[in-house]
């Protein structure tokens, strides 16, 4: 349920860094158009007429950017057509309209908020694990099929890198990616303090694991705050990536239930994640 309006959020939270956008690459665009085309469209309830979706592309650009959008954007982009032209803030409207179109499909005719939550959660998940298959496939990442050793461990290392390399190199990330083993942060009343050469044994033996995920300008960072002010969840593209990543490995991995993605600077986003080893793992 919307509790504020775009405008509102928009004025109270401005993304000045943004304004001028950056190309974004076809590789990127495409994985994430069949991606986000393609659990868009299977939502139960869902015509696939696009006029809404649309409408919130022109709505939301003109709002956070004060600029017009192409006629046919949202079209374009669940048929994969020019790709290539897309710009940053073109993707960030497109994320906004087709997830905020998703997260009201999941919220018609219920009153079940835990149910609509646990909805637009999974939703962003099969959207990451579609594009991780892309991803995986496309960098031929290799993973080691369980983490019981340093040379493991310093496979899973690369992967992570070779997806961050991607998303730089892409523009979904305009600047910076570093994913960290190294943890020495303050959580609530916890001081959370890790070696990077403690995280095998530590895993192995049942135990928790932290890692901290940093972005330089994520390409999503206005319309992640966007629709999590207003529908309480974000997209969090790349995060839903690394998290299907760890998942091929048996280890259950996201960032901490607390995170906000308000009130980050644009250059440096940190998401604080656990990490565990997956004790019943699923289909």
């Amino acid at each position: 349920m919307e509790h504020k309006s775009l405008s509102q959020v928009a004025s109270e939270h401005p993304y000045p860094d943004f304004a001028e956008w950056w190309p974004v690459g076809d590789l990127f665009s495409g994985f994430m158009a069949s991606a986000i085309g393609a659990q868009w469209q299977a939502i139960a309830g869902n015509a696939g007429d696009l006029t809404t979706v649309q409408q919130d592309v022109v709505t939301y650009i003109d709002i956070v950017y004060q600029r017009a959008a192409r006629s046919t954007l949202a079209a374009d982009f669940l048929a994969g057509y020019n790709l290539h032209q897309l710009q940053s803030g073109e993707f960030d409207a497109l994320s906004y309209a087709f997830y905020k179109s998703a997260f009201t499909l999941f919220a018609a005719g219920t009153v079940d908020e835990a149910h609509v939550r646990q909805q637009r959660h999974r939703f962003t998940q099969r959207v990451g694990r579609q594009f991780y298959d892309q991803l995986h496939e496309h960098l031929e990442l290799a993973l080691p099929q369980r983490l019981a050793e340093a040379q493991a461990f310093a496979q899973l290392q690369q992967a992570i890198s070779h997806v961050g390399q991607f998303l730089q190199q892409q523009g979904y990330l305009r600047d910076h990616f570093a994913f960290r083993f190294d943890v020495d942060v303050q959580r609530g009343s916890e001081r959370i303090v890790q070696r990077t050469e403690d995280v095998v044994h530590a895993l192995t033996h049942g135990k928790s694991v932290y890692a901290l995920y940093e972005m330089g300008y994520p390409i999503i960072l206005p319309s992640a705050v966007y629709l999590y002010q207003t529908m309480g969840e974000a997209q969090h593209h790349s995060s839903r990536t690394i998290e299907e990543l760890f998942g091929r490995m048996n280890l259950r991995a996201s960032e901490t239930a607390d995170f906000d993605p308000t009130g980050y600077p644009s250059e440096m986003v940190v998401e604080l994640w656990e990490i565990q080893l997956n004790q019943s793992p699923g289909p």
